[in-house]
């Protein structure tokens, strides 16, 4: 939903516009904005028929945002909506905006419906709202880092979809979190080659690349440390209703399907 391509480079495909495309067998993507989410409103529940660019409207549509709240919002949401109301797919996955704006999307159909008190726009906003707010055909899932400021801002966005919205949370997925290098019993051995006299000897006998793996392992270990602290932090907050499912950092530069596949194996896992 926020244009940047990120889904067609992931899946090694051309540019994603706002008809579906196929990307692989029985997985579809489409890019959402507000000029074509428009035309499809107006055609398919305004009756109006648009056969040249409606990029005026569109712009108009964006200065009447600035003064009321939700009526940008509601095209894009609205249109998820609408896949999931007429069961075009078996399963609606979105890509959402950041944390700043999820929460006045997924809100977007209460806005209008507190804005509208009568009439049809106010009935379409009761079946959004339906599809949304049923935790059995809609959940937010919240995708964090291990690291002090990402997780916080988890909570907190948690906190204000409980409190301004009817969406429930899936779940949360805590992505790249390091491995441990150690076991406890390998972490006490480590800890003791690394002082001054085991570790000169094995300087000594390996060479001076041992003091870089000494470096490396133990800014390593102090990382996952501290991301473990705040992951511990995050499920003590979110308690035992909202699951956490851990992503492991990958350490590949590749990018693309073999990226989105082994994601894909460690939320199996974890699942």
């Amino acid at each position: 939903m926020d244009g940047k391509g990120a889904l067609s480079a992931a899946f090694e495909v051309p540019p994603l516009e706002f008809a579906a495309t196929q990307m692989l067998p029985n997985l579809w993507g489409m890019e959402m904005n507000t000029e074509d989410s428009l035309r499809e409103y107006l055609r398919l529940f305004v009756r109006i028929p648009l056969l040249a660019r409606i990029g005026p409207l569109a712009h108009t549509l964006d200065f009447i945002a600035d003064a009321a709240p939700g009526v940008k919002e509601i095209l894009a949401v609205g249109k998820l909506c609408y896949e999931a109301k007429e069961d075009h797919y078996d399963l609606v996955v979105v890509d959402a905006e950041a944390s700043g704006h999820i929460v006045a999307q997924v809100g977007a159909p209460r806005a209008i419906r507190e804005m509208v008190q009568v009439g049809p726009v106010r009935e379409q906003t009761q079946w959004m709202i339906e599809v949304l707010e049923d935790p059995a055909r809609t959940g937010v899932v919240v995708v964090t880092t291990p690291e002090e400021m990402p997780v916080t801002e988890t909570i907190e966005l948690i906190g204000r979809l409980d409190h301004e919205t009817g969406v429930a949370v899936a779940g949360v997925v805590a992505n790249r979190v390091l491995p441990a290098l150690f076991s406890e019993r390998e972490a006490a051995v480590f800890q003791r080659l690394d002082e001054a006299g085991p570790r000169a000897t094995l300087v000594e006998t390996a060479g001076a690349a041992v003091e870089t793996v000494f470096q490396a392992a133990s800014l390593t270990e102090a990382r996952r440390r501290v991301g473990a602290s705040h992951l511990e932090r995050l499920r003590d907050d979110l308690g035992s209703e909202i699951p956490l499912l851990i992503i492991p950092e990958l350490f590949i530069r590749a990018a693309g399907r073999r990226v989105v596949t082994l994601v894909a194996e460690s939320i199996r896992d974890e699942l």
